[in-house]
């Protein structure tokens, strides 16, 4: 259950090097990494653990912008404040460096680091984009098992979130999550151990509900 770093949402993110002088941070389950709509003057790159962003809408509803584990950087803006508030989904630990870097580190590579982590953001968006414009329900939710598997080495993958998270990003209910989920189990497309673990048993037939 190892994340797959060769997967380019992780190349070329920055490793120990390229943080160096930044703050570490540590989260518990359900703390907030960074709020909508505070000053966007720090990145941030996932030393251990997961984390969700999310956008509160006006009405009350919640938007689940995505999830980042392992090597990911977030909180990267175009704009001057955060779009998305950032909370841990487990313990985590967090590298935290000013935009403007460090005095050891140089402030070109800081300036290449953002440029790459905003290449992938907009790959994140554009790939949530595809998602949600899926047709159905079982293939919305193949496809995000399909994709967030992709990201990890070894066959059994972690699932961070809530059922009520995944419905949130994907558009959908809890209920529809959970009975799609019911579903791919019982046809034997994908095994799950505990509520927060699975496997792909059978992934040409997923791959043939939703393929990319």
């Amino acid at each position: 259950m190892t994340p797959d770093l060769t997967h380019p949402v992780f190349s070329d993110l920055g490793g120990g090097e390229a943080w160096s002088g930044a703050a570490r941070l540590t989260f518990s389950p359900g703390d907030e990494i960074y709020a909508q709509d505070e000053d966007a003057d720090l990145i941030y790159r996932v030393v251990r653990g997961a984390v969700r962003t999310s956008h509160l809408l006006a009405d009350g509803r919640r938007q689940i912008g995505d999830f980042y584990y392992e090597g990911d950087v977030l909180g990267v803006e175009i704009g001057s404040t955060h779009r998305f508030s950032a909370e841990a989904l487990g313990d985590c630990e967090i590298l935290a460096m000013r935009r403007s870097g460090s005095a050891a580190y140089d402030a070109g590579r800081i300036e290449r680091m953002i440029w790459q982590a905003t290449s992938a953001e907009l790959a994140r968006a554009q790939s949530h984009m595809l998602l949600l414009g899926r047709g159905t329900a079982c293939e919305k939710v193949a496809r995000f098992l399909l994709d967030i598997a992709s990201r990890f080495r070894g066959d059994l993958i972690a699932l961070p979130m809530s059922r009520q998270d995944i419905a949130d990003y994907l558009g959908l209910t809890i209920e529809t999550i959970s009975r799609m989920l019911g579903r791919f189990q019982a046809e034997g497309l994908v095994e799950f151990v505990g509520a927060r673990k699975y496997r792909i048993r059978r992934p040409g037939a997923l791959e043939e509900m939703a393929p990319a």
